[in-house]
């Protein structure tokens, strides 16, 4: 039943704990519903069966990349081009004029892969719950998040709640891989004066994203058995100086930048080699090396630049090495392409947030920046919305073995996000 008055910060507290066994049974569905790149139907099945259980109008979008490909932050992630859905529900407001306008609460179900599963104390797709903490791939990136913005909604609904201004709820695919899903939803006009994206923050504030654009670097050798090594030229040999000129450009792009939101000013958008692969046999001098990694986008630089920079630091490595020269390596940007964003500190939507967060901890919440690309930039960049990272879990948790997140963490969540919720939407 709705009511006129402004639930207190205790009842909605008292609510959310009542709801604490439904929360954690919840989230482990979600985690032990494997939901890797083109296998996230199963999840996202759940999770619209939940919203509407709720009483939400939910929606089901279908990433279509015949739909994205002239949109200028489309990335082709290499998955399924039309048959990955999105769930978009929406809480209809009262159009009284209180609060600030509408908000979306924002997160992503799909997951990288668990890895060696010989490194997990339990299987990945577990939901166990040991200490305090549930166990499985996603839990903490992002299913904590995503079941944070659910129980939100659904303690406020229980406890007789009526918005005044629209309130959205999207899960979405394709985040780790490029944002087809985010993307997908704003091509459809999902729109929201803000939104907080539920990344695992560990309960900071960030309004301040850097970008990552995803690289690789193919350099050439000249193949020759290992018994006649100077006849050959190592592709391995060739990319070391590439190497340390990137690290060197990586060590001196930090030393001259300065951005105080960031905790860290060593590592605001680093630029790392993920993969190497050289090399077809152990007694052959390998012809080619393929190298994959992230260059960091600094808040405030475009990925045009970014790019030029790189091709800049192989180009002068290229120059002084005599093979090279004749050989040059090729540079290619795929995949993921983030870019940076960020919303100014001082915005109405980071003062509610904090407010909210200051009631359930009683204290201020940590101001940072992240080093990380997420779908925040699409909502800020290319949708016109104030937008915030924030949400339960430690980062350092994700894309990790044994990831998990604190039980503690994701209630505390949805108190916080349910006390925003109150502020910003008024009612």
């Amino acid at each position: 039943m709705a009511t006129n008055r402004i639930p207190s910060p205790q009842t909605i507290s008292s609510a959310v704990d009542d709801l604490r066994p439904a929360l954690v049974a919840f989230l482990q569905e979600l985690v032990r519903s494997p939901s890797l790149p083109n296998r996230e139907g199963p999840v996202q099945e759940k999770i619209a069966a939940k919203l509407r259980a709720l009483g939400l109008d939910v929606e089901m979008l279908t990433t279509r990349f015949d739909e994205l490909a002239g949109h200028p932050a489309f990335d082709d992630d290499g998955f399924s081009p039309d048959s990955r859905v999105n769930v978009v529900a929406r809480w209809p407001g009262s159009s009284r004029a209180s609060g600030q306008g509408s908000l979306l609460l924002n997160g992503h179900v799909d997951v990288v892969s668990p890895g060696d599963a010989a490194l997990w104390r339990d299987d990945p797709w577990s939901g166990v719950v040991r200490d305090g903490r549930l166990f499985g791939r996603g839990s903490c990136d992002m299913k904590a998040g995503v079941t944070a913005g659910i129980f939100a909604i659904e303690t406020l609904r229980r406890i007789g709640y009526c918005p005044a201004h629209d309130l959205l709820i999207s899960s979405v695919i394709g985040e780790e891989s490029g944002g087809v899903g985010a993307l997908t939803t704003i091509v459809h006009g999902v729109r929201a004066d803000a939104v907080v994206v539920l990344e695992p923050t560990d309960g900071a504030i960030c309004p301040v994203q850097a970008g990552a654009l995803t690289f690789r670097l193919t350099v050439p050798g000249r193949a020759a058995h290992g018994a006649l090594k100077s006849e050959g030229v190592s592709a391995i040999a060739a990319f070391l100086p590439l190497f340390q000129a990137i690290e060197e450009l990586d060590r001196r792009r930090h030393r001259d930048y300065t951005n105080l939101i960031y905790p860290n000013p060593a590592n605001v958008a680093p630029i790392s080699i993920g993969t190497i692969r050289g090399g077809e046999w152990h007694s052959t001098v390998p012809e080619s090396v393929v190298v994959e990694g992230r260059c960091g986008v600094f808040p405030g630089e475009s990925p045009a630049e970014v790019r030029a920079l790189l091709a800049k630091c192989v180009t002068e490595v290229v120059r002084a090495d005599p093979w090279l020269v004749s050989h040059p390596p090729r540079l290619e940007w795929f995949e993921g392409q983030f870019e940076s964003c960020a919303t100014p500190v001082d915005h109405p939507l980071i003062t509610a947030l904090s407010a909210a967060h200051r009631q359930v901890h009683g204290v201020n919440p940590a101001m940072e920046g992240v080093p990380y690309g997420a779908d925040l930039r699409l909502f800020v960049n290319h949708a016109g919305m104030a937008g915030v990272l924030y949400g339960p879990g430690d980062v350092r948790q994700a894309h990790a073995a044994n990831e998990s997140v604190g039980i503690e963490e994701v209630i505390a969540a949805v108190k916080t996000i349910a006390g925003m919720v109150v502020e910003w939407c008024g009612m």
